[in-house]
């Protein structure tokens, strides 16, 4: 199994398309963007809508990566509650960054409605469920702190749970209306498309391959061509190649991977997820699950699908659907496929300051809303010179050692876990 995005439910039904010539010769522009998943496009597109002249470029095909392999829950908010965030950069700027993810959903489905995206945007909340009664712990600490911020949340206990999910392998949820789910690879080509339509010149199959900075100028160097710009934003996230002369943003590498059912018949269907939610539980090595417009479920835990281990973890998936749904016990896994999460230690996203541009990295499993304010405020903030309009404080460097230790010890603790989990 490879990480081909060809192999994705996602790549198969994307209506999404977007015409994006490699780049073929020596251009200027006021903003140069590399990356072609959520924060690069929704750069793009706001600095064409400020009126600059801007050149996108990706190393594939838009959504390549991260963005078109993502579960696609758009969620409010990161993985750390709020009080977590606080203590890590302080009171003030914890809540501004609450504040503005609590938002994030809107301008996602603000942007789908105006551009008209065909992503298959649906609404309805999603649930964080406890996989465990112990699991309750946690949603009650996440509900505590949610609420203290104002947030819609509510509590279910285990039998609102079940009969929200369809299953009575979950024992209580945290419920956040303001969510909902996209399909993930057709939102980010959707965006490509709109930037493009506001005036952006997008390039795919155009890989950066050195970046220098000159008399207040970068000069950027591809295959067949080159850029030179006032401004850059570098937006690669957990699929960066290297390029000369930047280095390349420090991230622990964890895997994910899905597989999605046929359309479930209608007397099943009915049964699971009446509402739509999109799922993900509260287990250590965490697993997630929700529906396609047609009906499709898709599962999915973390973990490579490129090792001698990848059969664990397609053999548990098997287990977890059996036991989450019986209903679907036999029911064959069509597509399957997996992607790289880019993790930070904080699990908290950073922007790093670079000489008239910005990198940003680190959205640890939360890509589409996150990436999406990431992008357009880091557009904003170099073509206005307003800089508070950032969503986080940038920072003149980051590290990250041993990260590929950290990398190997999540794989190893995946595979070990779903060797034995399921199985009675």
């Amino acid at each position: 199994m490879t990480s081909d995005l060809a192999s994705s439910l996602w790549h198969d039904t994307c209506r999404e398309q977007i015409l994006a010539p490699q780049l073929t010769e020596e251009v200027t522009a006021d903003l140069v963007v590399i990356g072609g998943g959520y924060t690069g496009c929704a750069a793009a597109l706001k600095a064409a809508g400020l009126g600059a002249d801007v050149r996108l470029i990706e190393a594939g095909s838009f959504g390549s990566g991260g963005s078109g392999r993502n579960v696609g829950l758009a969620n409010a908010g990161l993985w750390l509650p709020p009080e977590d965030i606080n203590a890590e950069i302080g009171e003030a700027a914890g809540r501004r960054l609450s504040d503005l993810l609590a938002g994030a959903p809107d301008m996602v489905y603000d942007l789908i409605e105006t551009h008209q995206i065909a992503c298959e945007p649906v609404r309805k909340g999603t649930l964080h469920c406890a996989h465990a009664p112990s699991g309750m712990k946690d949603l009650q600490r996440r509900f505590d702190q949610l609420s203290r911020i104002g947030a819609p949340v509510k509590l279910l206990d285990a039998s609102e749970a079940q009969a929200r999910v369809g299953s009575e392998q979950v024992f209580g949820a945290l419920f956040d209306p303001r969510a909902g789910t996209v399909q993930p690879l057709a939102y980010a080509r959707g965006l490509a498309r709109a930037a493009a339509g506001a005036g952006a010149k997008v390039h795919a199959e155009t890989p950066a391959l050195s970046a220098t900075r000159q008399q207040d100028i970068w000069d950027i160097t591809t295959p067949n061509g080159r850029i030179r710009a006032k401004h850059m934003i570098v937006a690669t996230n957990g699929y960066a190649l290297p390029i000369e002369g930047l280095q390349t943003p420090a991230m622990i590498p964890v895997h994910y991977f899905q597989a999605a059912t046929d359309p479930l018949p209608d007397r099943v269907r009915k049964a699971i997820l009446p509402e739509l939610e999109g799922c993900w539980d509260s287990a250590l090595v965490m697993s997630s699950w929700r529906l396609d417009q047609e009906g499709r479920l898709i599962i999915g835990g973390m973990g490579a699908l490129n090792h001698p281990g990848s059969g664990i973890h397609l053999g548990w998936l098997r287990r977890k659907l059996a036991d989450l749904f019986p209903a679907l016990a036999d029911t064959p896994l069509r597509q399957t496929w997996f992607g790289r999460i880019a993790m930070t230690t904080e699990h908290l996203p950073k922007i790093q300051h670079l000489d008239g541009g910005y990198a940003c990295f680190g959205y640890s499993g939360r890509g589409i809303c996150p990436g999406t304010l990431f992008g357009t405020r880091m557009a904003e903030a170099l073509l206005t010179g307003e800089t508070s309009c950032l969503p986080v404080d940038s920072v003149a460097s980051h590290s990250l050692p041993f990260a590929g230790l950290k990398q190997a010890y999540y794989e190893t603790g995946a595979t070990l876990t779903h060797l034995v989990k399921n199985r009675f």
